[in-house]
């Protein structure tokens, strides 16, 4: 961390090479797997649809984001694919997290997340699971795989 200035503002730093103000959001987290094309592809998604801009903050589950809001005993057991942190600490994996997020968005996907929210979830766990185990080879795995995210949207990322 880094001290912005003589007003000493507490900065991050991310490998969006970028700097992000730290402090409470009053927004929910995304948590995504930072290595995964599928994950930086939804988080774009998420990005593009979000109409009021403060539906999520985002961060890596491979970063000190991560690390410093979920405790190690919740971290035990997670998917590395998509988690999400509600305002209220809870903590949504695998379907929930996405119908979640959909649930969010508003307008159609709320619709949307209705009519899916119908299926049982052991049904959209299973098939998430699926696109999970599969997504590597088909959307790529990689070490240094950093979204490219427009300036105006860099700040709702943490490192």
């Amino acid at each position: 961390m880094t001290w912005r200035g003589g007003s000493r503002q507490r900065v991050r730093c991310s490998c969006y090479a970028f700097l992000v103000e730290s402090g409470t959001p009053a927004t929910e987290y995304l948590f995504y797997d930072g290595h995964c094309g599928l994950c930086h592809r939804a988080v774009k998604f998420v990005l593009k649809h979000d109409r009021s801009g403060t539906a999520f903050r985002f961060a890596p589950l491979q970063g000190e984001t991560f690390l410093a809001r979920v405790a190690a005993e919740r971290r035990a057991g997670l998917p590395d694919s998509v988690v999400v942190l509600t305002r209220d600490g809870e903590l949504l994996l695998r379907s929930a997290a996405f119908l979640h997020i959909l649930r969010r968005l508003g307008g159609g996907w709320r619709v949307l997340a209705a009519v899916l929210s119908i299926t049982p979830r052991g049904l959209l766990d299973l098939v998430y699971d699926f696109v999970a185990r599969i997504r590597y080879r088909v959307f790529g795995k990689r070490d240094d795989l950093c979204p490219i995210v427009p300036a105006d949207l860099r700040a709702r990322f943490d490192p």
